[in-house]
């Protein structure tokens, strides 16, 4: 890959991994006048939000929920141009189907009315409590909103006012199953409003009951569809962030960051050594630091107390391209075992896998032919398992048996004879999602969202360990899923900005300077 011209004059920012929030980052960087260079270790962009191509099928690797579009449709108006010119948005009606095993099913939409209807042939009382649930959560997220828009760089920052107004409503001691029981007394009515809490990694018996609004935001905002998947839209912000002006080097990991002191100063990869004012890490955090940063620059997040912390879940995966259509299967289809609660205790085990699991089923196809050959279809096939940790699972050896596993469990939504159909395929276990996506422990959502390990908690977006060195992505405040990791590049830039006294040259209407603009969805999208 030919070098960048280097660009005299100008303050220069190394982006260190291609994912969602190195991208967000080096499309407002470059906005702002910055030479920005991003190094990504792979040959394409997105990391585990990217597309894995083969056999003439597309597959996201990781997200195939798009949420909350106004978040990355104001970073693009930010940088001039429109979200909707660059990328294709489809918003899904129904959202997604789920099936009980334990008996009846919801078909998931944001037309409250028909909502009210699957919901109460489920329980008629939960179905009366949804206007309750929704008022509740909307409140709560325009409470939140801007505590996860803000930096938190210490304890003071608990005493802002905006902070301290959302605290009656966060009920911050209650899991999210516990506080939507005050809302729905059927189990299945829950885990309808609850599975979210999967996108973190968690369980919602764990989960901190703020994250409620994870239904909520599917509902009111919408579930979408990218033409071309979740990765096209990391394409199109690559594309964005050259025009801009950054240099992506793909193929190209980063094999050592060069300090001076607690000060970073540059990077040394296969092309040779380069020296930075500064660095934004976007690479999955732990391995980041046990890997490129000396073990003794680092005082609160050294090794051994990155050790002792909580991560997500991890997952088994399937990539199936498939003879035929599958037309009677959803968008979307969440399967959820009658054994839940025992699944979700064999996977913050990690000792076996379930042997009853939910599972997770995309059928993209169904809305976006242009993910498979004519007269074929992808199914991207997801079971949340454990992580790896010592003593764990042996996934080289259980991986053909959890296969058939999988394959047989697929018979609980239809696809009975899906086997003989399969045209290529893929597996992904946390054994590769540790050694070929670089996630530390095959955790798929990053460090647990637990009360212990957010804001301040967190690893901050002006890292405090080392100096020019900031954070991006699921790893950081405010975590994981895309719209937050989208939010974590919107701070991490603004800081760096400050830090290297740049007068950035993003749109006046961004919530870059105006926190509390929402665009109407029918006016962004």
């Amino acid at each position: 890959m030919p070098r960048k011209a280097e660009k005299p004059g100008r303050r220069r920012v190394a982006v260190i991994g291609a994912g969602p929030g190195g991208l967000a980052s080096a499309m407002l960087l470059a906005r702002a006048g910055v030479d920005v260079t991003v190094f990504e270790r792979l040959d394409r962009v997105g990391g585990r939000s990217g597309t894995h191509v083969g056999g003439g099928f597309r597959f996201d690797i990781g997200p195939t929920f798009f949420l909350y579009p106004r978040v990355l449709a104001d970073i693009f108006r930010a940088c001039g141009r429109r979200l909707e010119d660059e990328v294709e948005l489809i918003r899904l009606d129904p959202q997604y189907h789920l099936l009980f095993e334990g008996g009846g099913e919801l078909r998931a939409t944001g037309d409250m009315q028909r909502l009210a209807a699957e919901v109460a042939r489920l329980s008629p009382a939960d179905a009366q409590a949804l206007p309750r649930f929704m008022a509740e959560n909307r409140a709560k997220l325009a409470a939140f909103r801007p505590v996860l828009q803000a930096a938190f760089n210490g304890l003071r920052d608990y005493a802002s006012a905006d902070l301290l107004r959302s605290l009656k409503l966060l009920r911050p001691f209650r899991s999210v199953d516990r506080d939507l029981a005050r809302h729905f007394g059927d189990e299945r009515v829950r885990l309808a409003f609850s599975f979210q809490s999967k996108y973190l990694g968690m369980s919602p018996f764990r989960c901190p009951s703020l994250f409620t609004i994870l239904a909520f935001m599917e509902y009111e905002y919408g579930v979408w569809h990218p033409r071309g998947g979740c990765g096209a839209v990391m394409e199109a912000m690559a594309r964005v962030a050259r025009e801009l002006g950054a240099g992506l080097r793909l193929g190209e990991p980063v094999q050592e960051i060069l300090f001076e002191g607690r000060r970073a100063v540059g990077v040394r990869s296969a092309s040779g050594t380069r020296r930075f004012d500064a660095l934004v890490i976007n690479a999955d955090f732990a391995q980041a630091m046990t890997r490129l940063v000396p073990d003794a620059l680092r005082r609160r997040w050294s090794d051994r107390r990155i050790a002792r912390k909580k991560f997500s879940c991890s997952t088994f995966m399937l990539y199936l391209g498939i003879e035929g259509q599958l037309d009677g299967l959803a968008h979307h289809t969440i399967y959820l075992s009658r054994e839940y609660r025992r699944n979700v205790a064999e996977i913050e085990a990690a000792r076996a896998p379930p042997e009853e699991p939910s599972f997770y089923v995309q059928n993209a196809c169904v809305t976006d032919s242009s993910l498979a050959p004519p007269g074929h279809s992808t199914l991207y096939v997801l079971v949340p398992v454990g992580h790896n940790r010592p003593a764990g699972i042996d996934w080289a050896a259980e991986q053909a048996r959890y296969r058939r596993l999988t394959l047989d469990r697929l018979q609980r939504i239809g696809l009975a004879d899906i086997e003989k159909r399969i045209r290529y395929e893929k597996v992904l276990t946390p054994h590769g999602w540790e050694h070929d996506m670089a996630i530390h422990r095959g955790a798929t959502f990053n460090l647990a969202h637990n009360l212990g390990q957010m804001l301040h908690l967190r690893p901050r977006n002006r890292f405090e360990d080392l100096d020019g060195v900031y954070l991006v992505g699921g790893g950081t405040h405010p975590g994981s899923g895309l719209p937050v990791i989208f939010e974590s590049a919107r701070i991490t830039a603004r800081l760096l900005a400050e830090d290297l006294k740049l007068d950035p040259a993003w749109d006046a209407a961004s919530a870059m300077t105006e926190p509390h603009y929402e665009p109407m969805i029918a006016e962004a999208l």
